[in-house]
């Protein structure tokens, strides 16, 4: 009875890795903080849920999620770029 809990938790698990994964690949276009924090629980929360039977599930959440959680990243790293070099142009008209 009790390895039917455990297990019924991780396919819970991996579902919602998947869930987050989809969540985040889909922000990471839209709302970056919220994609990379998607991206984030849905891999510590792919990684917990492996051992269960949906190992597939498990596998596609985690990499979705590390492909939204790098693309927030490559997105966030882009706007600070462009952060900097605006206001380096406004330093130097005044």
């Amino acid at each position: 009875m009790e390895n039917q809990q455990g297990n019924s938790s991780a396919n819970g698990l991996a579902i919602a890795s998947l869930v987050l994964g989809i969540v985040s690949v889909v922000f990471s276009f839209i709302y970056v903080w919220i994609g990379l924090i998607a991206g984030v629980v849905g891999i510590v929360l792919a990684v917990k849920g492996r051992p269960s039977e949906k190992k597939s599930f498990a596998t596609a959440g985690l990499v979705l999620s590390i492909i939204g959680t790098a693309l927030s990243g490559i997105f966030i790293a882009c706007a600070l770029c462009v952060i900097g070099t605006a206001s380096s142009v406004v330093n130097n008209l005044y």
